[in-house]
C-alpha cells in the first residue's frame, strides 16, 4: 500500500464512526510503535491534513436528518427543521427541557 492509500483508508474510518481528531491522533502514534522505525506514517491527524489538504481532498461536515429525510445543503442549509418530519437540525439539551416544565 502507498502512503497515500493507507492515509485515505484510516481518515474514511475516522469520518464513517466521528472519530475525534485526538483519538486519531493517538491512533497513528500506536500504529507508529507498530511499524519499523524507517516508515513514514503521519504522528498526528494535523501531519495528515497536512498531506491531504494541498491536494484539495478537505473534507465538508453536512448535517443529515435522523430519520434521512435530508441533507442539511443548498437550499436547506438554513434550515432549523425540515417540515416534512419536524425534527430539529440540532440536539436539545436536557437542561432546556428542564427548564421549559418549570415554567408551565
Amino acid at each position: 500500500m502507498t502512503l497515500l492509500s493507507v492515509i485515505l483508508s484510516l481518515v474514511n474510518v475516522k469520518a464513517k464512526y466521528e472519530w475525534s481528531d485526538k483519538s486519531f491522533s493517538s491512533l497513528l502514534q500506536i500504529v507508529q510503535h507498530m511499524l519499523l522505525e524507517e516508515n513514514t506514517l503521519p504522528k498526528s491527524y494535523y501531519q495528515v491534513k497536512k498531506i491531504l489538504c494541498p491536494m484539495g481532498m478537505e473534507y465538508q461536515k453536512i448535517h443529515a436528518c435522523p430519520n434521512d429525510c435530508i441533507l442539511y445543503r443548498h437550499e436547506f442549509e438554513e434550515m432549523q427543521k425540515y417540515p416534512k418530519c419536524g425534527v430539529s437540525q440540532y440536539k436539545v439539551k436536557d437542561e432546556d427541557k428542564c427548564n421549559s416544565d418549570e415554567n408551565t
